[in-house]
């Protein structure tokens, strides 16, 4: 049955038995959806330092382009249930998101992570919202153009994330001596690397230039070498909750489809010079499905 008629078709019974809409829908919640109704809240995971993604601004209140579009998914949730709700940020890092929200702690994640095989033995993705993939971040001048360029030297990498899995990789594979330096997330990466503990720090291409761009001396780094993986980032929910998955996909196949997509684009990309490229143009269109 269509889901705009079912709600129709409820609305109906309430005024036949008496009972309030919401009342009637309320029974048949189940998952996400059913404790964010019982509780008044959406926990929403948040990254400090992915910027243009997730980031805390100067009032030390989470925004960025994932942010806007999990906003979507919040308008979205609020029209299912027909009740507003509060949003709570709760911040994650590489090495706790996956496990905040398998565990139940944060209902929607809003940063910068990728969709791959592994992770969704674990949770659920709704569609792409950006690619990229990883690179290097080093000093101008400092010799490194190339993951080659790495041997007899240290790069900071965050734990848990695919850009470490990527670059340890690549290091295996030239049979290179390359000093580790594991580091919590891109705040403490871009850290070492400004205070020379490291000769470079490694994560999704789109990040660096914007770790470049709130550094308090941009001219001096460079983003460098061949794309080491391919990651495509979509926000993240929980596994096996299709009810609110669908809510989800409803929320971002609207933006696509209507095109705000591009003014939420241009609005974080637009200032760091970053078009959207064709395969992420692509990744629209197939999110923008039909009612």
């Amino acid at each position: 049955m269509d889901f705009k008629l079912a709600r129709r078709l409820l609305a109906v019974a309430a005024l036949t038995t008496g009972l309030a809409p919401a009342a009637i829908w309320a029974q048949d919640l189940t998952g996400t959806l059913a404790k964010i109704n019982d509780s008044g809240e959406i926990v929403i995971g948040h990254r400090e330092s992915s910027v243009p993604f997730s980031y805390l601004n100067d009032q030390q209140q989470p925004e960025g382009y994932s942010i806007d579009l999990c906003m979507k998914v919040v308008e979205e949730v609020e029209k299912t249930l027909g009740k507003d709700i509060e949003v709570r940020y709760v911040p994650v890092n590489p090495k706790t998101r996956i496990a905040l929200m398998a565990n139940g702690t944060i209902d929607l994640e809003c940063g910068s992570t990728t969709n791959n095989l592994t992770r969704q033995q674990q949770v659920e993705y709704l569609p792409v919202t950006f690619v990229t993939g990883t690179k290097i971040l080093t000093r101008k001048g400092s010799g490194i153009t190339s993951v080659a360029d790495l041997d007899g030297k240290a790069i900071a990498l965050a734990q848990g994330t695919t850009n470490e899995r990527a670059v340890k990789a690549a290091v295996e594979a030239l049979g290179l001596e390359v000093k580790i330096l594991p580091v919590r997330d891109h705040a403490e990466g871009m850290l070492s690397l400004e205070t020379d503990r490291v000769d470079a720090y490694s994560t999704d291409h789109i990040l660096l230039f914007g770790l470049i761009a709130k550094s308090k001396t941009p001219d001096e780094f460079a983003v460098v070498g061949d794309f080491l993986s391919f990651d495509p980032y979509a926000l993240m929910v929980r596994r096996d909750d299709s009810a609110f998955e669908l809510v989800g996909k409803t929320a971002l196949a609207n933006v696509f489809r209507s095109g705000e997509i591009n003014e939420i684009y241009s609005k974080w990309f637009d200032p760091m010079g970053v078009p959207a490229d064709p395969l992420l143009q692509a990744a629209f269109q197939l999110g923008a499905l039909p009612e």
